[in-house]
């Protein structure tokens, strides 16, 4: 009853409420509702690089995340999200001609709440807070998880997430089929943290961002290999459906075109 009333919270607060249906299908305890009779389209998530993905979908519209100020290939987005936790994950000057900047931080006293349609791919957001550097202070709201829905496709970007979802937070999200997470292993959360919070989505895809070094990536793919499939891929894309998700938990390791995301170069 907990869950379901923090739900019918968020959608009171997030007005105008649009037809979230990945909110509605959300899954609650180890529930799990699938409606594959949806008619789908394709997405095409290309890996930026650090934190930054480029969704498109099959009828033009495309949104970059944790925009930073490259759009990556292609004409500039019709919407952009945003965190900043650092300055590799946001910028005070996005260009011209985005019709949709959507900045995932608050005042620190209230949430900025996001529920957008770009062509029919809704983007809204998830709110949840930062620390600072010395970890003594909190800012509540300075983070956000961004969810893309299109064609019964829920992707969620965790952004740069520093504590575990409550209860509340997971029935704000409700069903991912992909979740861009970040494993760094200490700039957001705990790699050990971290694979608790995949185990408590379920999402059929996870594609791992956010990397710094090779032993935290492979700390995060040793901690789920028992659940999900390893896929390690030199592209830095992925095409796919609701209907062509993979039949088994798949993560895919993508190489982004920034290289440098690797290496590390959080403010």
């Amino acid at each position: 009853m907990r869950l379901i009333l923090a739900a019918f919270a968020y959608l009171a607060l997030a007005a105008p409420a649009l037809a979230s249906q990945c909110f509605q299908l959300a899954h609650l305890g180890d529930a799990r509702v699938w409606n594959a009779s949806l008619d789908v389209g394709e997405v095409r998530i290309k890996f930026v690089g650090h934190s930054a993905f480029r969704i498109e979908t099959d009828q033009g519209n495309a949104a970059v995340t944790d925009f930073y100020g490259d759009v990556g290939p292609g004409p500039l987005p019709d919407a952009v999200t945003m965190n900043h936790a650092h300055t590799s994950h946001w910028t005070p000057f996005p260009p011209e001609g985005i019709e949709h900047v959507l900045k995932g931080w608050g005042d620190g006293v209230e949430p900025n709440l996001h529920e957008v349609l770009v062509g029919d791919m809704l983007i809204r957001n998830v709110p949840t807070d930062i620390r600072s550097w010395s970890g003594n202070r909190v800012e509540k709201y300075g983070n956000s998880i961004f969810i893309f829905e299109y064609e019964g496709l829920c992707i969620g970007h965790l952004g740069h997430l520093h504590h575990l979802p409550t209860d509340e937070h997971f029935a704000m999200i409700g069903r991912l089929d992909i979740v861009l997470t970040p494993v760094d292993g200490g700039y957001t959360m705990p790699i050990e943290d971290m694979i608790e919070v995949m185990r408590r989505v379920k999402a059929r895809m996870i594609i791992p961002m956010h990397i710094f070094s090779p032993s935290s990536l492979e700390r995060f793919l040793a901690g789920l290999s028992s659940q999900y499939e390893i896929e390690i891929s030199d592209a830095d894309e992925v095409v796919l459906s609701a209907a062509t998700l993979p039949s088994q938990p798949t993560i895919t390791v993508l190489t982004p075109a920034a290289r440098d995301s690797y290496l590390g170069w959080d403010d």
